[in-house]
């Protein structure tokens, strides 16, 4: 009898022992952290291939290259209703991490309060904000055309003969036309593109008279266009010849602020790791001498864009 209590004593003191380890193991388990990436990630670009936001992403990937070498981006263009279509996509991805993408300011603003956007500025956790581009008037380098005020003088002369391109509505492109006509007093007839590749081409082919465009859009173009004036507080350094509208008499400034983000309840490690990144990437000298050639106005801002706060 004495022998079966030591055996069962000594059984449980084992079943103790085993589970305890269990424990450790199991508790070894969850603090382990979870290696990130360890595949590619999905980059959502809301407008055409070839424009100021695709280009940006562009030169951003290739220093993302640099700096996570095992897991580049794929790129997916989701494209239409001045990038809310794209924005929608990144708000409703799965928060996993693997999907980031690109937005723009103020459309992000305006689309749900005016579209109906299925998005919210609180949709999103964000991770840097990397340009600030102010918007231009832009025509044919024939264009007749040689002011801004000129054209508006046409505007004016002959409503709703002037064809105006913008990229999409409820945009900055927008707001700025609305800005202009209100300032103004013309009428013109509104195109809209669904991004700046296909707006610079049909200014390029004649199919409109004037361009609401970004210093990114016309830097690339500048041989073919003629950029009648910046809507900035100073003249911009990429184009130091062309007036802003403030010094020609018109109270106009606009722009577009660029920045990438990612669904609002991806994990916070992962967030902090994607900011660590991009902040390496805007703090690279390659990378600034890039975005300077390609005529994109820098800006490096962690979490949320200055419009945003």
């Amino acid at each position: 009898m004495k022998k079966n209590k030591i055996l069962v004593s000594i059984v449980g003191m084992v079943l103790v022992l085993a589970l305890a380890l269990t424990g450790c193991g199991q508790k070894a388990a969850t603090v382990e952290k979870e290696e990130y990436p360890v595949k590619p990630l999905n980059m959502v670009i809301a407008f055409s291939a070839g424009g100021s936001s695709d280009i940006q992403a562009r030169i951003m990937q290739k220093y993302w290259n640099k700096y996570v070498p095992e897991q580049p981006w794929v790129f997916n263009y989701k494209t239409g209703a001045g990038g809310a279509i794209g924005f929608s996509a990144i708000a409703t991805a799965e928060p996993d991490g693997y999907t980031l993408g690109g937005v723009n300011v103020p459309h992000m603003i305006l689309q749900p309060m005016a579209q109906s956007a299925q998005f919210s500025i609180d949709d999103f956790q964000y991770i840097s904000q990397v340009v600030t581009d102010p918007q231009v008037l832009a025509v044919h380098k024939d264009s007749e055309y040689k002011t801004w005020q000129e054209a508006i003088e046409f505007a004016k002369n002959n409503p709703n003969k002037l064809k105006v391109g913008i990229v999409g509505t409820f945009t900055g492109h927008h707001m700025m036309l609305l800005d202009l006509k209100d300032k103004t007093g013309v009428e013109v007839t509104q195109v809209v593109y669904k991004g700046a590749a296909d707006q610079n081409a049909a200014l390029l082919g004649k199919e409109i008279d004037l361009m609401v465009g970004n210093v990114n859009d016309v830097m690339r173009s500048l041989d073919n266009m003629r950029v009648l004036a910046v809507a900035s507080e100073e003249r911009h350094d990429f184009l130091p010849e062309v007036p802003t509208l403030k010094e020609d008499g018109l109270d106009l400034v606009s722009d577009i602020r660029r920045g990438f983000v990612v669904p609002k309840d991806t994990d916070a490690e992962k967030v902090k790791f994607l900011r660590d990144t991009f902040s390496k990437i805007q703090a690279d000298p390659d990378y600034l001498a890039d975005m300077k050639k390609a005529g994109q106005p820098n800006k490096n801002l962690l979490t949320k864009f200055e419009l945003l706060k």
